[in-house]
């Protein structure tokens, strides 16, 4: 199984109970982080001086350790953890930042990238492991970041190529979020806002309607270790008091899901009741 992420944080977010779920089950998981996310907005001010905007700029470097902290809390216990490892290397390509961000105009600004040439690297990786699974984002880059958005398109490109020499044999899908398990869980939440914080606002919060979902993964088992995995990114994310809601720099509830979800990119492949295991059907 193959997770393609565009920066620390990412992987926990969206997909942290999938990745602690298959590596109790002996899957070998790996989880591909485009970029150091340099330009992430740091929370509180032990860390805050950082940042790229007017700090040392050491953010990305700092970003690793907490990438790594992570996934050996998503891993199983007493095992070998599973470690960082990033398209063309640790810093090849730099978090471009938010749309509009003078963080764009870097020259090693991931959107400034030739796109043939991460797509390359990807197609490498991809023939080399040659995943039976792999996930990344929708077209919209969840929620419309550019180094998504283009994470998706990469991802895509590279999966075109090697479909000509192994057709059919890698299942694609897309993390998202479904609408009626984001409103359960902000009406959950809705008791116990920590100070600060505030509830997102009609629409604020991407979803997907619940008929568009195709893969559901129960992940409850391993919620405990994805808590702990959103709690060692501890620069972009609180965990609340509860255990069941985080939030990141704008202070806004979010659920933690014991349920993941996912929309399999050849939905027609698709019949019948959602996937509750992403290698159904391979043998």
């Amino acid at each position: 199984m193959l997770l393609v992420h565009a920066h620390p944080d990412d992987e926990t977010i969206m997909t942290g109970g999938t990745i602690a779920r298959y590596l109790d089950e002996g899957v070998d998981v790996r989880v591909l982080t485009f970029t150091l996310g340099e330009e992430g907005e740091v929370i509180g001010d032990r860390w805050a001086q950082l940042v790229a905007d007017g700090g040392a700029d050491q953010l990305g470097g700092f970003r690793i350790g907490e990438l790594t902290g992570a996934l050996a809390a998503l891993s199983p216990p007493g095992g070998s953890p599973v470690q960082p490892w990033f398209l063309g290397g640790a810093g090849r390509w730099r978090d471009s930042g938010m749309a509009g961000s003078a963080a764009a105009r870097h020259p090693r600004a991931l959107v400034n990238a030739g796109f043939d040439e991460p797509v390359g690297v990807l197609t490498d990786i991809l023939e080399s492991f040659a995943p039976q699974v792999v996930i990344t984002y929708d077209s919209a880059g969840t929620y419309g970041h550019p180094d998504h958005k283009l994470v998706h398109e990469v991802t895509a490109a590279a999966l075109a190529r090697v479909a000509a020499s192994r057709p059919g044999q890698i299942k694609v899908y897309e993390s998202v979020t479904e609408h009626s398990a984001l409103q359960a869980g902000l009406a959950a939440a809705a008791g116990r806002v920590p100070d600060g914080w505030r509830m997102p606002g009609p629409g604020e919060l991407p979803s997907y309607p619940d008929a568009m979902v195709t893969a559901e993964i129960d992940v409850r088992t391993q919620y405990d270790r994805k808590v702990a995995a959103l709690a060692a990114h501890a620069t972009q994310v609180t965990v609340a008091p509860s255990g069941t809601e985080y939030a990141l720099s704008n202070n806004i509830v979010q659920p933690i899901f014991g349920h993941e979800h996912f929309i399999r990119v050849d939905a027609a492949a698709v019949a019948g009741p959602r996937e509750t295991d992403l290698f159904d059907g391979i043998g």
